[in-house]
């Protein structure tokens, strides 16, 4: 049987795709309604949106807790994960911090190493303790 993919994960895929693409939301959008298996609700949307609206921000926060490794050279799968669980902690009310950071983790054990999963969960964890 196979696994529904999460509008976390969604998510996750498109912001990773437009790392490489670097288009408007809304070309990522029509490309994704042309790939089974990707989920594309609201929650997916707005969260998607949520990222590419505030980057830079989100940015700056991989960058201050992120000790061992310059923005430049963390992976952008890393990059992804940690874009989509900054973006809810701050801009989603509705999600409490330990459960985006446990999707997070979640999502880098699917599509990462060991050692993303530390990354992600030593940054995510440094960045809530901070709040």
């Amino acid at each position: 049987m196979e696994e529904k993919m999460t509008y976390r994960e969604s998510a996750f895929l498109l912001i990773f795709e437009n790392m490489f693409l670097n288009i408007s939301s809304d070309e990522l959008f029509d490309i994704a309604a042309q790939i089974e298996g990707i989920l594309l609700s609201k929650k997916t949307i707005a969260l998607v949106n949520s990222v590419i609206d505030n980057e830079d921000e989100i940015d700056k926060i991989i960058a201050s807790f992120s000790e061992k490794r310059a923005l430049s050279r963390i992976p952008k799968l890393n990059k992804a994960i940690l874009y989509i669980a900054i973006a809810e902690i701050l801009y989603n009310d509705k999600v409490p911090a330990n459960v985006a950071i446990s999707e997070a983790v979640n999502i880098s054990k699917k599509y990462g190493l060991e050692s993303d999963v530390k990354f992600i969960n030593g940054v995510l964890g440094s960045f809530s303790r901070s709040l």
